[in-house]
């Protein structure tokens, strides 16, 4: 039986202390109104005194038992930002308890393993959401606005494009960029967060034809570069380029041309140019959650994403992004991986 969210501050636990988890403890400490951390399971005690020091309040309990902190009634939110070759077992034992789980990205390291881990939440009975944060920036909401009033018409073509630069030092933290750990590379790792935008904004693909390739710019078992033509289930046709090896560092930027107007959307901004002659710029790089914006840096991103996860599962309705939602840019990523694979076109299940 799921736990209980009804009292505020709800409690929570973070489940993992790598380097995400500091940007998690900063927006917990931003959102106390709505939560508490209550503890971080680790098995690494020297992360202990630092993520300490970015606490506000009580400091949480530093614990290395995911099985006690997952039995406790007081604690029914648990994020889990471990590596993802762990994640299965630790939302296995977190389901088990009746403990809803936010997850870092990507759900499973395989499509197959995704959809493991959803239907584990689903048959526990226990919320699973995913934290894709590019979807509370201020350009994406406004963008989704356009989007459903209409007046932009039919979608003609998509670019998605996500020109990253990751120097060895990247891929040398042990485990990083091969498939044991992370899964693959470019796309789990990073474009992730922009496939799942672009998704939430022109619906599904239906069939794509890819390549993807290590560079000889990294060191790593998995790509650094995926390219991919791309047709949509609503006619639409589109791009997609990712890479880390693409030097220098740039946004990310989604493209979406319609009848009458098109939109670029990165994180600073949304420009809107119209067919008619019009254009304009809106919604700077500012957080929304909820009706109002949020201060802050990048943990506020994270910080709107818990606020609409713990307000779910109070509420008993779907997060942002729940679990099998997420699925659909697994889908996606595994359709662009056998593609490449291949060297033929991959249709995706509809």
């Amino acid at each position: 039986m799921a736990k209980s969210a009804a009292q505020q501050p709800v409690g929570v636990a973070l489940i993992g202390a790598g380097m995400i988890a500091e940007t998690h403890v900063t927006a917990l400490s931003a959102a106390r109104h709505a939560v508490r951390l209550a503890a971080v399971v680790s098995r690494r005690p020297d992360r202990a005194t630092h993520l300490a020091a970015l606490c506000e309040g009580d400091p949480p309990l530093f614990t290395a038992d995911l099985a006690a902190v997952a039995a406790d009634p007081a604690i029914p939110v648990a994020i889990v930002a471990t590596p993802p070759s762990v994640r299965r077992e630790v939302i296995e034992t977190l389901a088990q308890a009746g403990t809803h789980v936010l997850l870092e990205k990507p759900v499973g390291r395989t499509l197959e393993e995704a959809i493991e881990v959803v239907e584990i939440c689903e048959r526990a009975g226990v919320t699973l959401g995913v934290v894709f944060q590019h979807r509370v920036r201020a350009p994406s909401i406004a963008a989704a606005r356009h989007v459903a009033e209409g007046a932009l018409g039919r979608l003609g073509m998509v670019e998605i494009a996500v020109p990253l630069w990751r120097d060895q030092s990247y891929y040398d933290e042990l485990g990083r960029g091969t498939y044991a750990r992370d899964g693959g590379g470019v796309m789990l790792t990073n474009a992730i967060h922009s496939i799942d935008l672009a998704l939430s904004l022109t619906g599904p693909v239906a069939s794509v034809q890819a390549m993807t390739a290590t560079s000889p710019l990294h060191r790593m078992e998995a790509e650094d570069l995926a390219v991919a033509g791309l047709r949509f289930s609503c006619g639409a046709v589109g791009s997609f380029v990712a890479t880390t090896a693409a030097f220098p560092h740039r946004t990310e930027v989604i493209r979406l041309h319609f009848e009458n107007g098109s939109l670029r959307i990165d994180r600073n901004g949304l420009e809107i140019s119209w067919r008619d002659g019009r254009s304009s710029v809106e919604a700077g790089a500012r957080v929304e959650s909820g009706d109002r914006p949020l201060a802050g840096g990048k943990h506020a991103w994270h910080q709107a994403v818990i606020e609409d996860f713990v307000s779910a599962v109070g509420e008993g309705r779907k997060p942002m992004v729940s679990g099998r939602e997420a699925l659909d840019s697994h889908r996606l990523i595994d359709a662009i991986e056998t593609s490449s694979r291949t060297g033929r076109p991959c249709e995706l299940a509809s």
